[in-house]
């Protein structure tokens, strides 16, 4: 069932109208009473909780597939969360064996000891498509046609996983989060530089110590102070700013990935 997640900011071509909706699907907002002065995600937040949910229950969706465009220069990029089943690995495997010219890389991020907060956190499992880069309120037809065909890789895995196919085990790498890197700025937040030419639009590469992540306006480089090798994500994004983050930090990391059995006929994953 397609939905569009936030229709007043997509005629409104902005990313948000009120605050970032993909933040807003933690029970305090789903659970609050609704209010004529809600923002408008919020309000947003519980329609769709009730429509693909509720978040927790049985009754929500058991997967759900969020399709986000980004600034940064990420490719086709699967973002998961690291609790989630071996499912997302699977699925993210078969993408890579069914488009071969398209790098599909999985990033996985760990929210330990904090409340989910995405979409895709209100059905059973689910994950979510970045494809970048691409601006808010632009079309482009590579973009779009790379979308189409992975949401339809997707579906046909879903499909085939339904019918009873099991996968067999593999290994693969995966991106971990390990934390944000924030733009230089003033005392008052302001910038004091942006994100160096040479590690611009360079999402998953290796950054070593030493190397050159941001050029100050007065011309000085700032070089990377961490101790070892890291893969920058979602560098110069444009709606982090606000987020005060410049860029992500990741580790590459192999990981060996169980096999998946089938489903019995006594039950289906449904998108």
């Amino acid at each position: 069932m397609p939905v569009l997640a936030n229709p007043a900011a997509t005629a409104a071509c902005r990313r948000y109208m009120d605050r970032d909706l993909n933040r807003t699907f933690t029970f305090t907002f789903l659970s609050s009473t609704a209010t004529p002065n809600d923002p408008y995600e919020v309000t947003r937040a519980q329609e769709l909780n009730q429509l693909l949910g509720p978040k927790g229950t049985d009754q929500a969706f058991d997967f759900i597939l969020d399709l986000h465009n980004t600034t940064a220069n990420t490719g086709v990029c699967l973002i998961s969360e690291a609790s989630h089943s071996p499912f997302n690995l699977h699925l993210c495997h078969y993408l890579q064996l069914q488009n071969p010219g398209l790098p599909c890389r999985l990033f996985q991020y760990d929210i330990s000891g904090r409340e989910t907060y995405s979409v895709e956190s209100v059905s059973k499992d689910g994950i979510c498509l970045e494809l970048g880069p691409q601006p808010q309120g632009v079309l482009r037809a590579d973009l779009f046609s790379q979308m189409r065909t992975l949401v339809g890789s997707i579906l046909d895995f879903i499909e085939l996983f339904n019918q009873g196919m099991a996968f067999p085990a593999f290994e693969m790498d995966i991106y971990r989060t390990l934390g944000s890197v924030d733009f230089p700025r003033t005392a008052d937040g302001d910038l004091t530089g942006t994100v160096h030419p040479q590690l611009q639009d360079h999402d998953f590469e290796p950054l070593r110590p030493g190397e050159p992540i941001f050029k100050l306006f007065s011309g000085e480089d700032v070089l990377y102070e961490g101790n070892s090798i890291v893969y920058p994500v979602f560098i110069n994004e444009a709606a982090y700013y606000e987020k005060n983050v410049a860029f992500l930090e990741s580790e590459r990391i192999r990981v060996s990935v169980p096999a998946l059995p089938g489903l019995t006929s006594s039950s289906t994953l449904v998108p």
